[in-house]
């Protein structure tokens, strides 16, 4: 009898995590909500970057990483991000835009938790300036400051997917002095936490 018992509970356990991956991934299925105040910015279109956090080389594109601590969905694709930052630090300048309203964070708290040695920026207005209205998001600029990309890192929540390394492909494409690429929608589509509150939402 305990046996059977034990069992049932373990397969009521299993039920219960199997319902909240489901849940989960069906959530992560689902665009975030565009802000009713929200303005575009238009791929090509020149970006004021405000304050003077900015002193990098001109010569080189920026790439923005705007990211909640609090945000599943920014913890997940912190390897596939440093990955990124590996890569191409020698060509392009790097920066973390931290999107929280705890104001408990500091940038050296962030670079220590995350291992990261590229400038963590708290201004919250570069969100509006770029277009950005979820984490985790990638955008990506020209040396002019032109945005050339504002999207995610890839459909796969854990950046797992090789074939769909969108923020990867907008670098390879700039670098290589092309047109803006053509991405679908999966790419373009602002998937995770919703700003300011930063508040999980489909990841």
């Amino acid at each position: 009898m305990k046996k059977w018992l034990a069992l049932s509970v373990l397969a009521l356990v299993f039920t219960f995590i199997s319902i909240l991956f489901w849940y989960s991934e069906w959530r992560y299925s689902l665009p975030t909500p565009v802000p009713a105040s929200y303005h575009i910015v238009n791929t090509g279109a020149h970006v004021d970057l405000p304050g003077a956090a900015f002193s990098f080389p001109s010569d080189k594109p920026l790439f923005l990483h705007f990211f909640n601590p609090d945000c599943p969905c920014s913890k997940f694709n912190v390897p596939h991000f440093k990955s990124l930052v590996n890569a191409y630090a020698n060509k392009i300048n790097f920066a973390v835009v931290v999107m929280t309203n705890d104001k408990n964070y500091t940038t050296a708290m962030i670079q220590k938790k995350y291992g990261l040695s590229i400038p963590v920026l708290m201004d919250t207005a570069l969100a509006a300036a770029c277009g950005v209205y979820s984490t985790p998001q990638a955008v990506v600029l020209d040396n002019q400051h032109r945005l050339y990309y504002r999207g995610n890192y890839n459909k796969s929540r854990y950046c797992t997917d090789a074939k769909s390394n969108y923020a990867q492909m907008a670098i390879d494409s700039l670098l290589a002095f092309q047109a803006h690429p053509v991405f679908n929608r999966q790419a373009l589509t602002a998937y995770g936490c919703s700003l300011p509150t930063c508040k999980i939402n489909n990841k």
